[in-house]
């Protein structure tokens, strides 16, 4: 479904991935860990076209049989991928529903597109005011989080990558933003990113990938995430600089 090939990134002269080749399947829920500065949001920004990373001649992105590389973020979020950020940026003078509505593109009713709003962001537990007002204005960084699952939601994307979904966000958000990617994961692909293993809580992968300086190093299920946090990054067997 999505084939990473070769993917050496650089940011300036500084190489920040290495080399990276994987497989991710369709109706599949990976989790991608590794220790700060390893190169786990990079990887994901590289899949989503983030223009401040740069690609070698080698790398390949094929989503669907289609090459990706050299499309732009916006092309790529047509095409079925989405991305939550670590770090959800505002938008003045931009509500909720007018961002959703350039998003969908004509591809879903406007009275759909608000009643699907509304019932979501019940779920959600959104206030009403923060859908209303400019987006992500004034939202702290739970209600950031919320913002861009129901986001995923309304989009249903073919793959969806979640930075850091669980930082920052209280022990009752997270179980409301897990329950609801649950009920609509339909054949979709999950990625989370996170460095907390205790997101084992809320959902159970089906493949685990841990990264190291810029390379992917291990692969395996949920077991090695109870690894880790047993034994550290480096006593892990395979991890050993």
């Amino acid at each position: 479904m999505l084939t990473i090939s070769n993917l050496s990134v650089f940011v300036g002269e500084k190489k920040v991935l290495d080399d990276i080749n994987f497989i991710f399947e369709k109706n599949k829920i990976y989790i991608i860990m590794g220790p700060n500065g390893s190169g786990k949001s990079t990887f994901a920004h590289s899949i989503m076209g983030n223009p401040a990373y740069t690609l070698s001649k080698k790398s390949r992105i094929v989503f669907n049989n289609n090459n990706i590389t050299a499309l732009s973020a916006d092309k790529r979020a047509k095409k079925g991928i989405f991305m939550s950020f670590q770090s959800p940026v505002s938008l003045s003078g931009v509500s909720v529903f007018q961002l959703m509505r350039t998003a969908v593109d004509g591809n879903l009713d406007v009275l759909k597109l608000k009643e699907k709003m509304e019932k979501y962001a019940k779920s959600l537990h959104i206030v009403q005011n923060l859908m209303e007002r400019s987006f992500n204005e004034g939202a702290s960084g739970g209600e950031k989080k919320k913002l861009e699952i129901l986001q995923a939601g309304i989009l249903e994307p073919k793959v969806a990558i979640f930075d850091e979904v669980d930082t920052g966000v209280d022990v009752d958000a997270l179980k409301l933003i897990f329950t609801f990617l649950k009920q609509k994961r339909k054949q979709n692909t999950y990625i989370f990113i996170t460095h907390n293993g205790k997101i084992l809580k809320y959902v159970k992968p089906d493949v685990v990938l841990i990264f190291k300086d810029g390379k992917l190093v291990q692969e395996g299920n949920a077991k090695l995430i109870q690894q880790i946090e047993n034994d550290g990054y480096e006593k892990n067997k395979g991890l050993a600089s």
